[in-house]
């Protein structure tokens, strides 16, 4: 059976990962990360794919983006990841795959759950007990989005926009969201949904989509489903 398509809306947010095969590293110095990041920017913007939070772990990478276009995001990721391969295998003498098959990725509704998802991301080093402090790690979103730096890496969400007036007032605002900790039951659900692929968001945004572009968007409860949760095929 053939394997069910990504589906990126153009003008939603996704919510990718991308791991390295077998858990391996996919960055062995910052002149990896650095190179990565350029081949970030290089391709997003040609594929039309908007970058607004991101965070680059010894072993794998989280996106948070908005295509424009309906391949966009698989266009981009292919041509990351091949590009990035490309120069990984010939910097560190290697050959064969560096990536864990498709990319897993989720759709994620606009509002508090897209800044969850924005926090999720950039909390990542901390989880990961490499930094105390989001601000103390790089090679993260984070830089930008609460310290105003490297502007040319990301392109605000209209909801991050909304968070304040200037690009300071933004910052500001950004950084207070840090200070309460992540919902647990929604970094849980946030992981199950892309790793399976569906939508991270109210249960009324998974039915929209589920009418729309009738497939399953929500994690199926234990044993059988009710009527009620099926979702019609033609």
């Amino acid at each position: 059976m053939p394997r069910q398509s990504r589906l990126c809306p153009p003008g939603i947010a996704v919510h990718i990962i991308q791991r390295g095969n077998n858990g391996e590293a996919c960055f062995c110095s910052d002149s990896d990360r650095a190179v990565f990041l350029y081949l970030l920017k290089r391709y997003s913007l040609p594929h039309g794919v908007n970058l607004h939070a991101w965070v680059l772990m010894p072993n794998h990478v989280h996106l948070l983006v908005t295509p424009t276009t309906e391949d966009g995001v698989s266009k981009f990721v292919q041509a990351l990841g091949r590009h990035y391969v490309r120069y990984f295998n010939r910097q560190h003498q290697r050959s064969g795959t560096l990536w864990e098959g498709r990319f897993k990725c989720c759709l994620v509704q606009s509002g508090s759950y897209l800044l969850h998802c924005y926090r999720y991301i950039e909390m990542n080093p901390v989880r990961a007990g490499l930094v105390s402090d989001p601000a103390q790690y790089l090679w993260s979103s984070y830089q930008f989005n609460a310290l105003g730096r490297h502007p040319d890496l990301c392109s605000p969400h209209l909801d991050y926009l909304h968070l304040g007036p200037t690009a300071y007032a933004r910052c500001v605002a950004y950084r207070a969201l840090f200070k309460n900790p992540l919902n647990p039951l929604w970094e849980e659900n946030l992981r199950r949904a892309t790793n399976a692929s569906l939508a991270f968001g109210s249960d009324r945004f998974k039915d929209e989509l589920e009418l729309r572009f009738n497939r399953r968007m929500r994690i199926m409860k234990p044993g059988r489903p009710r009527a009620k949760e099926k979702v019609a095929v033609e």
